[in-house]
């Protein structure tokens, strides 16, 4: 399965603990990204509810629409990490088996 270059498989991913080291930096700027995504809900969350009390519709409807946006980040950014999960796990698996 092997296509003769060291250090990589079959599927062209680089493979044993270099496969794995970069599928753990991605997860950790998955999470960096998340948090600053939930961070940034908090804050257009905050920016809704004081257009709400001020009454602008401009303001309200610009609010909403930078809270619909950074929900939007914080979905494909939670689905970004789940894809690297599922890599990182991939990965451990053949090198266990290739063991």
């Amino acid at each position: 399965m092997d296509d003769g270059i060291a250090g990589w498989g079959s599927d062209g991913r680089a493979g044993g603990a270099r496969g794995r080291r970069q599928d753990v930096k991605e997860l950790r700027q998955d999470r960096r990204e998340i948090r600053n995504d939930r961070r940034d809900i908090r804050e257009d969350r905050k920016e809704l509810k004081d257009a709400v009390k001020s009454g602008d519709k401009d303001e309200i409807k610009g609010a909403r629409k930078d809270l619909r946006a950074d929900r939007k980040d914080l979905r494909g950014d939670r689905r970004d990490r789940r894809q690297d999960r599922r890599e990182l796990k991939r990965d451990i698996k053949d090198q266990k088996q290739a063991q």
